[in-house]
């Protein structure tokens, strides 16, 4: 039983972690990134739909996207989705759409380290509430007698290692993405 609600809790821990990594991808660093249009969605056929399955977006230098569309009709659609994304990009249409990245000023590089610092708390916040459900499920098996004090003080201690590593984890992505932010 206390097992089980270990694995959970580290696989939910887990879960947070791999939403920071998916919301520090939307954190611009002035390098141009497939990733940064991944939730761009574009009306296609009357449906939203991810533009990543009606284009083909590679790099085209340090600073430029290159989209190409499955389909040239779709290319003011595309254009007008990536204009109302709210990414602060500009792209500029022909036959094949170009995304040009801006260069980052320090003031933009300090508005998207306070977006990485608040995305981080976030994580560390949904974390800790894990380890409070799992703690909470702990203490109530015990108050069932269903376990031991001492099971339960070693698996609470079990559940306080594994989210010290979590948010350490946490730290550490911060910090590779706060280093990434401020290099020029």
């Amino acid at each position: 039983m206390i097992q089980e609600i270990k694995r959970a809790s580290e696989q939910r821990m887990q879960k947070s972690l791999e939403a920071l990594e998916h919301a520090f991808i939307k954190v611009r660093t002035g390098r141009a990134s497939p990733a940064l249009l991944k939730d761009v969605m574009v009306p296609y056929y009357g449906t939203d739909t991810p533009l990543q399955q009606i284009a083909n977006i590679a790099v085209e230098d340090a600073r430029t996207l290159l989209v190409q569309p499955y389909e040239r009709s779709m290319v003011q659609a595309i254009d007008k989705a990536l204009r109302t994304a709210d990414l602060g990009l500009n792209p500029v249409t022909a036959d094949v759409i170009r995304v040009p990245l801006p260069a980052l000023t320090e003031e933009t590089r300090r508005d998207m380290q306070k977006i990485a610092r608040h995305e981080a708390e976030s994580a560390k916040v949904g974390i800790r509430n894990i380890r409070r459900e799992a703690i909470a499920d702990i203490k109530e098996l015990q108050k069932e007698k269903e376990i031991s004090e001492d099971e339960e003080r070693k698996a609470s201690e079990d559940i306080q290692k594994m989210t010290d590593r979590f948010i350490a984890e946490v730290d550490k992505q911060l910090a590779a993405k706060e280093a990434d932010l401020m290099r020029v």
